[in-house]
């Protein structure tokens, strides 16, 4: 079961990211302050939950947060600071356009520079741990992904509806006919190592 806050004295946001592996398109972020008696059974890590669980859960999270706001960094930003960096970045615009200003932060994972004057808490795994860092995964994700499906309709040979820019067999394979897209990231290790594992019924 996930717990509520950290802090119980402190107002929280937790912020988690969506797309750091990815090929191409932007890092999303978001932070997320949940008030102190939320409850909801459903919530969990949004790696956990099925694609309709998340989207059914995004209204929930929205209209019940004290806060939520969704930070975004581009292809391009990624290749110039590193997806680290860019991940980082996301968080702290997220975070940014909140409408509540929260006194601590905890963070998914175990990498975070702070924010302005704010003290902050990595926790490993933290989107099965914290309701509000899993709040948080869950609009990143779906956000993400309702990016990344726009992509596809200007850019369909990848089929980025399916993998949403992960580094899947049909992702390389199409980044080998066809090239790359402006929305790929250049620093990204893009083609397999192992050439000889693409397929050309796998574009079909």
């Amino acid at each position: 079961m996930l717990l509520p806050y950290l802090h119980n004295d402190l107002i929280e946001a937790g912020c988690d990211e969506a797309g750091r592996g990815c090929l191409a398109g932007s890092v999303f972020a978001a932070a997320v302050i949940l008030p102190k008696d939320f409850r909801n059974e459903l919530l969990n890590d949004s790696k956990q939950l099925t694609e309709k669980q998340r989207y059914l859960l995004r209204p929930v999270i929205e209209r019940e947060a004290l806060a939520w706001a969704v930070g975004i960094v581009s292809p391009e930003e990624i290749d110039q600071i590193n997806i680290l960096n860019a991940s980082i970045l996301a968080m702290h615009r997220a975070v940014d356009q909140l409408n509540v200003r929260p006194e601590t932060l905890i963070i998914d994972g175990n990498r975070f520079k702070k924010y302005k004057d704010l003290p902050h808490t990595c926790v490993i795994k933290g989107d099965g741990k914290y309701l509000s860092i899993a709040a948080a995964s869950i609009l990143a994700k779906t956000y993400r992904d309702d990016y990344m499906l726009r992509l596809h309709e200007e850019y369909p040979l990848y089929d980025w509806k399916n993998n949403k820019g992960y580094p899947t067999k049909k992702h390389r394979c199409g980044i080998q006919q066809y090239g790359t897209t402006p929305y790929h990231r250049m620093t990204f290790q893009l083609l397999d190592p192992q050439p000889d594992l693409f397929a050309s019924e796998d574009l079909k």
